[in-house]
């Protein structure tokens, strides 16, 4: 890509802003990491570390008051900012992309929407789970049809942290839009969408199982695809013993993948990307197979595909630059949204929700 580098404001330094969003910003070509939003002072000093050339601001007023020197505006603060901050950049005529969860509901992704289809200007929603290795892997499976007719997919983001961290994340107040189904429910969903298409049925368990936590560390969602496929979804923070992070049953075969992507450790650890990035070692590959576990010796191993955040970044820069596609819509995370604010509805009052 060639040209003047597309200037970047990014509002957030915490998990999202320091570890996914500055790193990948300034790992890209065409785009270059301006200006860091945080009133943290020892998060401004980590930023001035991390990248000696940004400037740092304390308010997002400071930031929008320069916002003829930017391009494009990255928020990464906390979920019940999003919206607002969103609209903001809009209104100022600055293209946008915000971590997930875009809104707390449908309704406020697709007014977000509008807005920018209105004044003509870029809005993306930052799913960086549709570039993990296992799930790239198993598109490239289905797409082959190795499977045959998928029925059943299972997939799992647990973690065992039998004590709450605290923090907004955890809050039990509605306004911070905390709870692991909006945070880790929002990556699930998103990728079964992705997947299998829309929904029509929604059932859900959320539970409450720490002592002193707030909001559902427990939470599980069964969806029924329009095409017939089967969802079955875990969001934890409560799983002493891990399952596998996705099984996925067709009529010819099933593929069965343990472990995470690496990339999140590798850029929590201050990796950066180059070459060998996103690889695992062979033991950690899935099985593809019939009739046995692949924990005991059932299946071929698959070569798990490399995992590829940066690619959401350099879609985002090419979009901007060459009108290249949006690489995760407002419209997709609006659709992402309507099975969560259903799975909420369908875990209040122990009942199946149409969509």
């Amino acid at each position: 890509m060639t040209g003047t580098p597309l200037r970047v404001g990014l509002i957030g330094y915490g998990l999202a802003g320091s570890v996914f969003h500055a790193p990948l910003i300034a790992a890209t070509e065409g785009l270059v990491l301006d200006t860091v939003v945080t009133s943290n002072p020892e998060r401004q000093e980590q930023a001035r570390a991390g990248f000696p050339d940004v400037r740092v601001a304390g308010t997002p007023d400071e930031l929008f008051a320069r916002s003829g020197d930017l391009d494009l505006i990255v928020i990464a603060s906390p979920n019940r900012t999003h919206v607002p901050l969103a609209r903001t950049a809009l209104e100022a005529g600055l293209a946008v992309v915000v971590d997930k969860p875009v809104a707390g509901t449908a309704a406020e992704a697709r007014e977000l929407a509008g807005l920018a289809e209105k004044r003509g200007l870029f809005l993306s929603v930052f799913q960086n789970r549709r570039w993990d290795n296992d799930f790239l892997t198993l598109r490239g499976l289905l797409a082959e049809g190795a499977l045959g007719d998928v029925w059943r997919f299972e997939s799992r983001f647990e973690r065992w942290r039998p004590r709450p961290k605290g923090g907004w994340r955890e809050s039990g107040d509605p306004a911070e839009i905390g709870g692991l189904l909006y945070d880790l429910g929002s990556h699930v969903v998103d990728q079964a969408l992705v997947l299998f298409g829309p929904v029509t049925q929604v059932y859900a368990e959320s539970v409450v199982r720490r002592a002193g936590a707030e909001t559902d560390d427990d939470t599980f969602l069964a969806l029924t695809h329009a095409n017939g496929v089967r969802s079955h979804l875990y969001a934890s923070a409560t799983t002493a013993q891990l399952g596998p992070r996705f099984r996925v049953l067709g009529s010819k075969a099933g593929y069965v993948k343990y472990g995470l992507d690496p990339q999140e450790a590798a850029l929590r650890d201050g990796g950066r990307p180059g070459p060998g990035w996103g690889t695992e070692p062979e033991e950690l590959w899935g099985h593809v197979g019939a009739g046995e576990s692949p924990l005991t010796g059932g299946g071929d191993p698959v070569p798990t595909l490399p995992g590829d955040y940066p690619a959401y970044y350099a879609a985002v820069a090419k979009a901007l630059a060459d009108g290249g596609p949006n690489p995760v819509t407002a419209a997709e995370a609006a659709a992402a949204l309507d099975v969560l604010e259903a799975a909420r509805r369908s875990a209040r009052d122990g009942m199946a929700v149409q969509l």
